[in-house]
């Protein structure tokens, strides 16, 4: 019987087709090296202890039967995931929950679907079910939804699968793509996004103009279906400019900023910057406004300069190809 189990879960970063997603339509996500580990135990005690220190959450406790009250934002996702895990398993027990992330919450890499997806594995090892990625995922993506009610999935299934996914709404589709590298160049723009919050900006917007977002949404989609095979055939070039038009599309959207979309003006001078240095295609992850901006191309270390001086913070970042893991049980 194991006592007490330690997993790990990397973080993610958006390549192409954000926003499209959500209204089921694919995307091109990536995880990457940067991780998120868990370790949990099983205690006698009927009480569930939590340690984050990177939230500043040392030994949080809360009773099994409390689980259904309203939690602190920095522990609420591996609640809600300890909570969904017992009610379907019908299990119940103390437990010792302590995290540590080799990435900031503040970059938007996905901390909240990577700490629920490690939670959910954890309690599976800890209780000896068997769970296979695509029900880890179902139920991660259920713990995230059911906390931000809008979100795709992406991030979740980057956590489980690891590697370059092609993804589709909810899970339809999570393909992962025949790729080993990808020249993949990392600014930090120096201000966290909240993704949920333009999310629903976003989709009210889109309430108002449907046939304007539809169009959109379908011209992202072109985009991902021939950036998928040009990043199988590493043709990054054409990958580049292909990031270049999704850039270009997500300035069309009338909210938040009607000159900018969903995007902003540091966004882009970080990617004016990147280009100059002789990127090949640089454009925003995620949701927007904030958050981080990716380039490709050769040039690495001069693109990185000069993100650095644009105002950016390059960030060291690699593709992770493990996905979801055990690191260690006892």
């Amino acid at each position: 019987m194991i006592k007490k189990i330690k997993v790990s879960a990397p973080g993610k970063l958006m390549l192409l087709g954000e926003h499209a997603v959500v209204y089921h339509r694919p995307c091109l996500v990536a995880a990457i090296s940067q991780r998120l580990f868990l370790e949990g135990e099983k205690i006698p005690e009927n009480k569930i202890f939590i340690s984050a220190p990177e939230m500043g959450i040392f030994d949080f406790a809360v009773s099994p039967f409390d689980l259904e009250k309203e939690q602190p934002k920095e522990v609420k996702f591996i609640l809600e995931a300890i909570k969904n895990f017992f009610r379907k398993y019908k299990v119940e027990s103390g437990l010792k929950i302590k995290t540590k992330s080799q990435f900031s919450a503040e970059y938007g890499f996905g901390s909240s679907s990577a700490v629920s997806v490690c939670t959910i594995k954890a309690l599976a090892e800890l209780f000896q079910i068997k769970m296979g990625k695509k029900e880890i995922f179902d139920l991660a993506y259920k713990t995230v939804l059911d906390i931000q009610k809008v979100g795709s999935g992406f991030d979740v299934a980057a956590a489980v699968y690891g590697g370059i996914l092609y993804f589709l709404t909810g899970g339809k589709i999570i393909q992962p793509l025949k790729v080993k590298k990808i020249p993949l160049i990392v600014g930090y723009t120096g201000k966290k996004a909240s993704t949920s919050e333009i999310v629903k900006r976003v989709k009210s917007e889109m309430e108002k103009n449907p046939d304007y977002y539809e169009n959109l949404f379908d011209q992202i989609e072109k985009i991902v279906e021939k950036a998928k095979s040009e990043i199988e055939n590493e043709n990054w070039k054409e990958v580049g400019r292909l990031m270049l038009e999704n850039q270009k599309i997500l300035r069309k959207f009338k909210t938040p900023s009607k000159k900018y979309g969903v995007s902003s003006p540091t966004i882009e001078k970080l990617i004016r910057a990147s280009l100059e240095a002789g990127a090949y295609g640089a454009k925003l992850s995620g949701a927007g406004r904030g958050d981080c901006i990716i380039a490709l191309g050769k040039e690495k270390e001069k693109v990185e300069k000069a993100i650095k001086k644009a105002g950016g913070f390059p960030l060291s970042v690699k593709i992770d190809f493990e996905g979801l893991k055990i690191e260690n049980k006892i």
